[in-house]
């Protein structure tokens, strides 16, 4: 069955000799580019475009046509290339023939229809690439290899710059003048050539591996590139990544973790000769972009989308990124950034306009003059009017960003893919695990109160880089267990459940492993739903020596995959060593914990999410303090969450302290049940 995909989905392919057919209804130039393994084009030679279009295992059409077949051979490829991407630009006036004009963009033109099929003909994915409009290059689809197979996934990244910017935007320093080339060769062609599939590639034995340094140029063993010369060797280069906002612990009563906010991957470099981009929409912030930059030439006003002066709607995904997962990443942090940024603002200007009014009151009392006749009253209500005036503008800027700030809010929210949606959302009734992880997880909401109606998700990367710590709450009968039966403590380990569930969910089938330790036993009635489910790796561990056990396995693995990754022999652990994440579950800390068990779970919080182990504590503080010093460490190790709307978390950035809301199951509904059971049953599948 042939799959239909959108942006960012991805599909496997079943087979590496590939055909690649692009209908545009307009002349277009293709082209494809090799990656390596961190999706970097190493040089112009990695290129196959119309002047140069056949690389081992790879060749395109040699014109500007409306009609394109890219033909593939993935086991041909040099072995450093672990991506293709396949690129579209409308071509320059000299390149279509007799100079005709075509479209200037895209948005002017039928959508790009681009199908991959085997060499049988037989459709296995296609993409129809929408939502174009200024862009005049674009990134149709990728085909990338993970875990030793081969994926296609729908891009649709597009360029108002056209392919400089986009070669560019892959770290190619010539890009302009490979651009130029690119668009020559389509113009000088005479006639269109259908490509024909690459010859197979040799024997193993024949091809020359290197693990460190890629093959740059042509297979050793395959057909060398016609045209290719022996370019010089070039590196990707990005950006500067910008620092991100850090949550800091901002208990005023102790001293609180730190609590680190995500920073989303460093976004390309840009050409500095390209005009500034932005359109309609002014997001206040250098590093917010766009996809589609303003034209060069104003549209006529019948042509605008929204009345002149209103900025355009937001749409989802509007920001840099490879995939819509990224884009939705970066512009969910994008939009904490301006929300931030909006409310210091505000912050500020009342602050001058409070210090003003205070001076301006002082000048008054301090003058002898005021106090004769109605001067004083008039020079105080002046002041009094200047400082309202002052504090209405402020609050009328502030409405208008924070209007933006929620019909992008709302646009986003709907657009979230599960590992990033509430648990209310309708994405989660046709939840599927999923094949490879997401790029974040969504641990809650974050507001201010000047802003309470825009909440921005909390996402954190993933794999997890820190452990969690929720708060329980002070027990005041430590040992009754049915003291906090329907208390915080309870409460907080049903929000342990529900990001234990998201986790679950994120990962793929078989690749995360949960444990639970309670032991005292009080947590029995909420650790239920993951026993029912199927998905713990074994029973909660109870008592002392359950806990002890437990610990003991979860410290020798991290020492046995410490071991073999230093010693170079991560492929030699023993035979059927369970490689999935470990997430461990701590309830009711510290009772069943001596000093021994505490420093394994400080070794954990340490060096456990380097390989694979993460824990999840469910404790207070103040019912551990008999631990002194010795639980310190773990603290700041972890991030703390609460299992109530709390603002513990500051932000050093601009001194804000942000209210956390967790992202909890709202009270009857079977979401987490139905997740749970397709978690389990995909596990079992994987098992059998």
């Amino acid at each position: 069955m042939t799959a239909e995909l959108v942006r960012g989905q991805n599909h496997p392919l079943p087979g590496t000799r590939l055909e690649i057919r692009v209908s545009a209804g307009t002349p277009v130039v293709a082209a494809a580019t090799l990656g390596d393994a961190e999706g970097k084009v190493l040089g112009a030679e990695w290129v196959a475009h119309p002047g140069t279009p056949a690389l081992s295992g790879l060749e395109v059409s040699r014109q500007a046509t409306a009609d394109h077949r890219i033909a593939v051979d993935l086991d041909a490829l040099p072995d450093a290339a672990h991506r293709v991407d396949v690129l579209l630009a409308l071509p320059t006036p000299d390149a279509t023939r007799a100079g005709r004009r075509g479209p200037a963009r895209f948005g002017a033109a039928a959508a790009p229809f681009v199908t991959v099929t085997d060499l049988s003909g037989a459709e296995i994915a296609h993409y129809t690439l929408t939502g174009l409009d200024a862009e005049t290059a674009v990134i149709a689809l990728e085909l990338y290899r993970r875990q030793g197979a081969w994926k296609v996934r729908a891009i649709g990244q597009g360029y108002a710059g056209g392919l400089a910017e986009l070669l560019t935007d892959r770290g190619l320093p010539e890009a302009p003048s490979l651009a130029r080339v690119i668009h020559e060769a389509a113009a000088r062609s005479p006639a269109r050539q259908a490509p024909t599939p690459p010859r197979p590639s040799g024997s193993e034995g024949d091809r020359t591996r290197q693990a460190v340094t890629p093959v740059l140029g042509p297979d050793p063993a395959g057909t060398p590139p016609q045209g290719a010369g022996p370019g010089p060797e070039y590196e990707a280069e990005y950006g500067d990544p910008g620092a991100k906002p850090t949550l800091q612990g901002a208990d005023p009563g102790q001293p609180a973790p730190a609590q680190p906010l995500p920073s989303p991957p460093p976004p390309p470099a840009r050409s500095p000769s390209r005009p500034p981009e932005g359109g309609p929409v002014d997001y206040h912030h250098p590093r917010r972009r766009t996809t589609a930059p303003a034209p060069t030439q104003p549209p006529p006003p019948a042509a605008s989308p929204t009345p002149p002066g209103r900025p355009a709607r937001p749409v989802a995904g509007d920001a840099n990124g490879w995939s819509m997962d990224e884009r939705l990443y970066n512009q969910v942090w994008g939009m904490f950034e301006d929300l931030a940024r909006s409310v210091a603002a505000y912050r500020s200007a009342v602050a001058f306009a409070d210090s003003r009014l205070d001076k301006e009151l002082d000048q008054v009392l301090s003058d002898p003059r005021a106090r004769v006749g109605g001067q004083g009253d008039t020079a105080r209500e002046s002041a009094r009017a200047r400082h309202e005036r002052l504090v209405a503008r402020a609050q009328e800027v502030l409405d208008r960003d924070l209007a933006q700030l929620a019909t992008e809010a709302e646009a986003v929210e709907a657009a979230l893919p599960p590992a990033y949606a509430r648990w209310d959302s309708p994405v989660w009734h046709g939840y599927r695990v999923p094949v490879e992880m997401p790029m974040a997880l969504r641990l809650g909401d974050l507001r201010l109160p000047e802003a309470g109606h825009v909440p921005i998700p909390m996402l954190v990367r993933l794999p997890l880089e820190r452990g969690l710590w929720i708060d329980s709450g002070h027990t005041e009968s430590p040992g009754d267990p049915s003291a906090d039966a329907h208390g915080p403590r309870s409460l907080a380990l049903e929000t342990a459940v529900a990001h234990t569930a998201r986790l679950l969910a994120a990962h793929p089938a078989g690749g995360f492993t949960v444990h639970a330790v309670d032991a005292a036993g009080s947590g029995a009635r909420t650790l239920a739903r993951l026993v029912r489910a199927g998905v713990l790796a074994a029973p909660p561990a109870v008592g002392a020596r359950g806990v002890a056990d437990v610990l003991t396995r979860l410290t020798q693995r991290v020492d046995l995959v410490h071991m073999a990754v230093r010693g170079g022999a991560a492929d030699s652990l023993p035979p059927g060593f369970d490689t999935s994440r470990q997430l461990l579950i701590v309830h009711d800390f510290p009772r069943g914990f001596d000093d021994r068990a505490v420093n394994q779970l400080r070794y954990l919080a340490d060096e456990g999410p380097s390989y694979g182990v993460h824990l999840m504590m469910v404790a207070d503080r103040e019912d551990c303090a008999g631990y002194g010093p010795l639980l310190d460490p773990l603290w700041r190790g972890l991030l703390r969450l609460t299992p109530v709307a709390d603002d513990h978390l500051a932000d050093p950035w601009v001194g804000h302290a942000w209210t956390y809301e967790p992202a909890l199951v709202t009270p009857g509904s079977q979401v987490l049940a139905r997740v749970l059971d397709r978690v389990a049953a995909a596990r079992r599948s994987v098992g059998r």
